[in-house]
């Protein structure tokens, strides 16, 4: 394990129009060991929470759940690939599928910022 997500803050800069996370939506990660957590929030996601288990490549496996704007408790599992930019930021490229709902699937890129 080479990449350490602990108190590292995430953005969304691309998803599927199937997907509720959107560019005003911020991830704040931690990481004990190879578990990962994250809560999130903003745009139309109230109140987001995250758990995952770092696995090769310092890939991550996740499910995660939320509460979106309009009330609904939605729920999904992703897979997210990290890659290292130039500037040594990180930027997960995500599959995703939702676990409630109508089960569909995406993909997304998260992309880590300073604060």
């Amino acid at each position: 394990m080479s990449l350490n997500y602990h108190q590292k803050t995430f953005q969304s800069i691309a998803n599927t129009d199937n997907g509720e996370v959107g560019e005003k939506t911020l991830f704040h990660y931690q990481q004990q060991g190879n578990i990962v957590w994250a809560e999130y929030s903003g745009g139309a996601i109230v109140k987001g929470f995250l758990v995952a288990k770092v696995i090769e490549n310092d890939a991550l496996d996740m499910r995660y759940e939320h509460i979106n704007s309009t009330g609904g408790i939605m729920t999904g599992k992703c897979l997210s690939r990290p890659e290292i930019l130039s500037d040594g930021r990180i930027r997960l490229h995500e599959q995703w599928q939702w676990t409630s709902g109508d089960l569909s699937s995406g993909k997304s890129i998260i992309e880590e910022i300073i604060p």
